[in-house]
């Protein structure tokens, strides 16, 4: 089960669990209501299981890749990894699949206060469009896992601030309850 806690203020090495003390653990449906989403699937039989199909089915998933972020296995790693750690939004949803290793996900909560998301194989994730956000490896150093797109993949982050953005207006109206 994906485990989610408010992170402290330290700036000492990204890949540490920067757990506050105490800590304050935050549910799956503190998460939901930031409009993150969970689901534990089969990563050992993720090309023939059923639930994934259901689930791209289900979302319009229609494109996916497979990405392996480690030093001797991404080009341009270490650019890649302060890359994914910029606080930034989408205009599209981002959804990843854990298929191997370990990772974190940052997400702002509606006081601006960072929570960090710890992914292992078997969870999948989806954070919405125009929610800020980062992503980095633990202290593993390793993590495999499916991108998966609803059409053509779009890669483009937009850095903080960007609160000018459509995708980031309509998210800020779905935490204050005025999406439509």
């Amino acid at each position: 089960m994906v485990e989610a806690w408010y992170m402290d203020e330290s700036q000492e090495d990204q890949r540490a669990p920067h757990r506050l003390q105490p800590n304050r653990a935050v549910s799956l449906e503190q998460l939901r209501l930031l409009g993150v989403t969970y689901r534990k699937l089969d990563a050992d039989n993720y090309e023939t299981d059923p639930c994934l199909k259901e689930i791209r089915k289900a979302e319009n998933y229609s494109w996916m890749d497979i990405i392996t972020i480690h030093k001797d296995k991404l080009p341009n790693y270490e650019e890649k990894i302060k890359t994914f750690y910029e606080e930034h939004l989408h205009l599209d949803d981002e959804i990843r699949y854990i298929l191997d290793g370990s990772g974190y996900f940052d997400v702002r909560d509606k006081d601006d206060k960072w929570i960090r998301i710890s992914m292992e194989k078997g969870d999948m994730i989806t954070l919405p469009a125009g929610i800020y956000h980062r992503f980095t490896l633990d202290e593993n150093n390793y993590v495999k896992a499916m991108r998966l797109f609803v059409g053509e993949p779009v890669w483009t982050p937009y850095n903080r601030p960007a609160d000018d953005l459509p995708a980031r207006k309509q998210y800020m109206k779905f935490l204050t309850g005025e999406a439509q």
